[in-house]
C-alpha cells in the first residue's frame, strides 16, 4: 500500500467536508424556498398588453405571453391590467 503524507490526507478530507457543507446548506435553503412558480402565482400581478383586449388578446407577465380576456370594453397595447383568474392557460384580466 502506498504511503499517503498525513498532512495531504488532513487536507483532502478538509475539502471534501467543506464541499458536503456547502451542500446540504444548499439543499436546505432550497427547501424552505417558497414556490414561485404556477398559475396560481399570477393571479394580483401586473400584465402588460402586446396585442389589444377586445375582449381578447395576449399579454406579457413575466416574460412569457399569455392569452387574456378583458371582464370589460377594451385595452389598447403597452397598457397595464391585473390578473383576477386564470382558467387554464387564459388570464382573466381588469384594468389597471
Amino acid at each position: 500500500m502506498p504511503y499517503i503524507n498525513p498532512w495531504v490526507l488532513a487536507i483532502i478530507i478538509i475539502v471534501v467536508v467543506v464541499i458536503l457543507y456547502f451542500v446540504v446548506i444548499w439543499g436546505i435553503r432550497a427547501h424552505r424556498r417558497k414556490i414561485g412558480a404556477g398559475k396560481e402565482e399570477l393571479v394580483g400581478k401586473t400584465a402588460v398588453v402586446e396585442i389589444a383586449l377586445n375582449p381578447k388578446g395576449v399579454v406579457l407577465v413575466e416574460g412569457e405571453h399569455w392569452t387574456a380576456v378583458i371582464d370589460q370594453g377594451q385595452v389598447e397595447p403597452e397598457e397595464e391590467v391585473v390578473i383576477t383568474s386564470v382558467d387554464g392557460l387564459k388570464l382573466m384580466v381588469t384594468r389597471k
